[in-house]
């Protein structure tokens, strides 16, 4: 089992994807065993209450604060708009271990 859950949702869970594999293959280079994934936002009661951190994609993150109110204590927070708009795993990643603190 993975050491922890990072879930990144979006509008409709496609154009993460993208991200998701790079993210993926930074995670390795690192040796973190990390499970990286992405769903749409319809889903966040399916998959937010696992996650040990959640990244939103620009197009959804006017649902930040219902989120954190939602999943309080969670790391909750959005990509920077260069960051997914340039597919940058390893920059993602990054903001997400600094959100665990790990």
């Amino acid at each position: 089992m993975a050491d922890k859950r990072i879930v990144l949702f979006c509008a409709g869970g496609m154009s993460t994807s993208l991200l998701v594999n790079k993210m993926r293959e930074a995670a390795a280079a690192l040796g973190k065993d990390y499970s990286i994934d992405a769903y749409g936002l319809g889903q966040i009661d399916i998959y937010g209450p696992d996650a040990d951190c959640i990244l939103l994609g620009p197009q959804v993150r006017y649902a930040q604060k219902t989120l954190q109110g939602k999943f309080p204590g969670k790391p909750c927070e959005g990509i920077d708009m260069r960051v997914y708009g340039t597919m940058n795993g390893k920059a993602a990643l990054e903001f997400a271990i600094k959100l665990m603190n790990d």
